[in-house]
């Protein structure tokens, strides 16, 4: 093959090309599989076609000067995953498996915004809804670029994280997530975050329509609704959509050898 070959595109969904050759192959990833304990069953999982989601894990939804705090939510609940996530999230990059954050951040016009949506934010359209300033800091409600639409400022996020803005529940409608997944040669998803029955939810279901693998990390994931919203989704994940475990059984997948092999 003639060595001046030059990469198209980006790993695994890559072409090797110059002037007269196209390569289109695809080079394959080198499998790094652990096996992950789950609350149904014991799964034997690929973490180099894995990805973990973190979903809105935002100023709005977790911090007490947020829209959430603002409509007098109690948003305690939603800070629950912060810090399960600083434990998790450096040793699956250690692992080279993607961090995804997936986080409301809409059009300063709302052009893709449909008065439905608007309502949940907003329902008698006189109070503080999507693109509106916070009475306490200026803010403006899930905002791109806004620090309503931040990720609180205790969860880090590194140049190599990939960052996606969704603008509905589910994180799969109207953005590039399909894609961003689909180059990446990802297939099976960890997902985090708020609200677990809502956002985490929808896109989770959304990823199983797809055809991805869906595991729930439980400890990384919360919700300010009421407790039975709560029992209802891990219910609702282990028997139709996936699979739920918590981030104690990953960290143990991956730091032990002997949980670990090849094909």
């Amino acid at each position: 093959m003639n060595q001046s070959l030059r990469t198209l595109g980006v790993r695994p969904n890559a072409w090797m090309v110059n002037q007269a050759i196209a390569d289109i192959t695809r080079p394959q990833k080198n499998p790094q599989t652990v096996i992950l304990p789950t609350e149904t069953k014991t799964l034997r999982l690929d973490l180099a076609k894995s990805a973990i989601l973190v979903i809105d894990m935002q100023n709005d939804f977790c911090h007490p000067d947020g829209w959430l705090a603002h409509i007098g939510v109690d948003v305690t609940p939603a800070r629950k995953p912060i810090e399960p996530l600083n434990s998790l999230l450096p040793e699956l990059r250690a692992v080279n498996v993607p961090v995804i954050w997936l986080n409301w951040g809409n059009r300063p016009d709302l052009l893709n915004i449909s008065a439905g949506l608007r309502h949940v934010y907003n329902p008698t359209g006189e109070g503080i809804g999507l693109g509106d300033p916070l009475p306490k800091n200026g803010a403006k409600v899930l905002m791109a670029g806004s620090w309503a639409a931040a990720v609180v400022d205790e969860l880090p996020q590194l140049p190599e994280d990939i960052r996606v803005d969704k603008y509905r529940m589910s994180g799969f409608w109207d953005t590039a997530l399909d894609s961003i997944l689909r180059n990446l040669g990802i297939t099976s998803l960890f997902f985090t975050g708020v609200n677990a029955d809502q956002c985490v939810l929808t896109t989770l279901c959304d990823a199983n329509f797809l055809g991805y693998d869906c595991i729930l990390i439980k400890d990384c994931t919360a919700t300010t609704s009421p407790d039975y919203c709560w029992l209802a989704t891990l219910y609702n994940v282990k028997q139709c959509f996936g699979f739920v475990t918590d981030s104690s059984a990953i960290l143990t997948a991956l730091n032990h050898p002997e949980a670990t092999g090849g094909e």
